[in-house]
């Protein structure tokens, strides 16, 4: 359902900003359109308010404006300042005119040349997202190890050892799982402008680590709960430590739930705008990639041959992630499902 959209974007991406602008992705295939086979040049002192006479048929201007059909062919001003009109036929066509322009606008920070529908050209800045990819990544691998780790070494503790508090203390994260963020995001800046961390990496890690654990670690409490008792026993007989047993036993067996967390963590955080834009700010420094493309929507909101590049660049991540760990996607959520 989603691939059909996905390779759509993908398509136009790589087409001229004018063929974005005059046909659909789908023209790449095959199919009928109207082809000019003829052109006919009236006289320089045809009257455009009075009815036109071509060959043995009779328009008006507005008829040639929006193109008016007879006899399976279609007769459409060219230029009708200088009285010419196109006579077109339906043939089979294909428009594959493919060009690497759009990426270096979204990539670079030059000025570019482009081609409008109306046959001008236009120079246009381009947006320079290489930063901004770069601080996305910065931002959203860390954001991302920190709090499936942390969330792993607390379902540990959660699941195989004993201390005082720990029903109340999984209650409360339990509680957490349904406050938004949005609630608490005002004294955490606060508390973060008073200690120098807003406008940092820093800042941004600890941000989507607090925000995110309590989702990984409920996650990976149901699915290490259900390991079996006897291994952890008969290293403990074996004289094995917590830490050892967690390091050599549960961090292996456990693979595929941290896959599948570590995928819908990714997703939130590389795909996040408002924690990014509250804990990271707008500067060109620190911009990630959710705030330039928001900005091409608000500034460019017609120029689909940028913001089709760079949506594209902000998916072919995520997508990548997905895929490689696809399988042990799958394993995930169907482990700890079943008991026994």
């Amino acid at each position: 359902m989603w691939f059909l959209p996905t390779f759509g974007l993908f398509v136009t991406s790589f087409r001229p900003a004018k063929d974005i602008l005059e046909t659909g992705w789908w023209n790449i295939l095959p199919h009928k359109d109207w082809e000019t086979t003829e052109q006919i040049q009236l006289p320089k002192d045809t009257n455009l308010r009075e009815p036109i006479t071509v060959g043995d048929q009779t328009f008006t201007t507005k008829e040639l404006t929006q193109g008016i059909t007879v006899d399976g062919k279609r007769y459409i001003w060219e230029n009708n300042m200088a009285r010419l009109i196109n006579v077109q036929e339906k043939r089979w066509t294909t428009n594959i005119n493919f060009t690497l322009d759009n990426y270096k606008a979204v990539f670079g920070g030059k000025e570019y040349n482009i081609k409008q529908p109306d046959g001008t050209t236009i120079k246009v800045k381009g947006s320079n997202m290489t930063r901004s990819f770069l601080n996305t990544l910065a931002s959203a691998v860390p954001s991302t190890i920190f709090p499936v780790l942390i969330a792993t070494l607390a379902a540990y503790g959660f699941a195989w050892m004993k201390f005082p508090g720990k029903k109340l203390m999984f209650l409360i994260i339990i509680l957490l799982l349904v406050v938004p963020v949005q609630v608490v995001m005002s004294p955490v800046l606060k508390g973060f402008t008073f200690l120098g961390l807003n406008g940092t990496f820093l800042g941004i890690w600890i941000a989507h680590t607090a925000f995110g654990l309590p989702l990984p670690t409920y996650y990976m409490y149901n699915y290490i709960s259900q390991l079996p008792r006897e291994i952890f026993e008969s290293a403990s007989i074996d004289g094995a430590k917590k830490s050892t047993i967690f390091m050599r036993m549960v961090l292996p067996m456990s693979v595929p739930a941290l896959a599948s967390i570590a995928i819908y963590q990714f997703l939130w955080v590389w795909n996040d705008y408002l924690v990014s834009l509250c804990f990271l700010g707008g500067r060109d420094e620190v911009k990630v990639l959710s705030m330039d493309i928001a900005n091409l929507v608000g500034t460019r909101g017609n120029d689909w041959y940028l913001l089709s590049s760079a949506a594209f660049i902000s998916m072919i991540v995520p997508l990548t992630v997905f895929f490689s760990l696809q399988k042990y996607f799958v394993r995930g959520l169907v482990g700890g499902a079943v008991k026994g």
